[in-house]
């Protein structure tokens, strides 16, 4: 089954495609994807995760064609910090 895994830090962004066998999980599509040797400072314990920018659980099981996000922490907040002019 076909599905993605995507992951930007503040200088990269990357989105694989891979296959993962049926029944497979979000927390093995990021596992089979290799982000997390990539990007060591993954922490899926303490990271939200999703399928098409909705969170869900690590247990949740992929359909075809899913997309499966990691989230970094808010390191700000967007009710206090300034606009930016672009």
């Amino acid at each position: 089954m076909n599905v993605g895994v995507a992951y930007a830090d503040r200088f990269k962004q990357v989105w694989l495609k891979l296959d993962v066998p049926e029944g497979s999980t979000v927390e093995q599509a990021i596992e089979r994807s290799g982000l997390l040797e990539i990007f060591p400072e993954i922490d899926l314990k303490s990271q939200k995760v999703g399928i098409f920018g909705k969170v869900t659980k690590l247990n949740a099981k992929l359909e075809e064609g899913s997309r499966v996000e990691i989230y970094r922490p808010i390191t700000a907040d967007p009710e206090t910090v300034e606009r930016r002019d672009q």
